[in-house]
């Protein structure tokens, strides 16, 4: 069996660009994500290459983000900090469409309402791509499978497929509001614990530190946020099998095209 050279992408994994008989072409992505903060950590860097690509990205913040914190800022101000620090992170990207669910932090399940207001976002920005947070649990860094993220990946694939493209399901989007329905043509998913597609950050990872530093109720307490982050995506790096020194983050995509 021939294995891989270093500086060869693993044949299991893709880096890059989807291939296919018929490339998609993408011209808006939607972000999915529980948390203001979740998408700047688990791809900020991403999210960049894709506005240098011309793709037009719509945040979607589930909740406020209301639970988060690590000093004593009174509880009450944490809503409309957290929501402003995650404008002003998007803005670092080049992302100026953010919108929040307001859904309660800490509280968050895979509700029929839920669905509803995800498919609801799904029909109004009709991305070809889509971002959320993988549904399931990550024994091996369980950090990333906070309830809110499983529950807001569990809701977004469902309002994926089969809500948002059957005109039949929540038809008071089409009556009342007259939203049709929308297929989304590429799901992807961060924090899975079976990564399969890879992307080179490592020319936008300065801005990617720079977005979560506007997270400043959230990463101001860290002594070396760049180094956390480098560490991470030197590890993905190496599982794409791309040279020392690039830089990544990892995603299981999934083609409904």
């Amino acid at each position: 069996m021939t294995l891989p050279r270093p500086s060869e992408p693993h044949p299991r994994r893709r880096v890059g660009q989807v291939k296919s008989a018929e490339p998609l072409v993408v011209e808006r992505a939607l972000v999915v994500v529980a948390h203001p903060d979740d998408v700047d950590f688990g791809a900020a860097g991403t999210i960049a290459t894709w506005v240098e690509a011309g793709i037009a990205v719509t945040y979607c913040l589930v909740t406020d983000g209301d639970a988060g914190g690590f000093d004593d800022t009174p509880r009450a101000q944490m809503p409309a900090l957290r929501r402003a620090e995650q404008v002003a992170a998007g803005a670092v990207l080049g992302v100026s469409d953010v919108r929040f669910l307001g859904y309660p932090d800490g509280r968050v399940y895979p509700t029929h309402e839920l669905r509803r207001d995800i498919s609801r976002l799904i029909r109004q920005v009709r991305p070809q791509r889509l971002l959320t947070q993988s549904p399931e649990r990550v024994w091996a860094r369980l950090g990333a499978s906070h309830p809110d993220h499983r529950a807001t990946g569990v809701a977004t694939v469902d309002a994926v497929y089969p809500d948002a493209r059957n005109p039949f399901a929540h038809p008071e989007l089409l009556t009342d509001e007259g939203l049709g329905a929308w297929t989304v043509r590429e799901l992807w998913l961060m924090g899975s614990p079976t990564p399969d597609h890879y992307i080179d950050v490592t020319d936008t990872f300065d801005r990617k530190v720079a977005a979560l530093r506007e997270h400043v109720s959230q990463t101001s307490h860290m002594d070396d946020l760049e180094g956390l982050l480098r560490g991470w995506a030197t590890r993905n790096a190496g599982d794409a099998g791309l040279t020392t020194g690039r830089l990544a983050e990892a995603f299981q995509l999934v083609s409904l095209h």
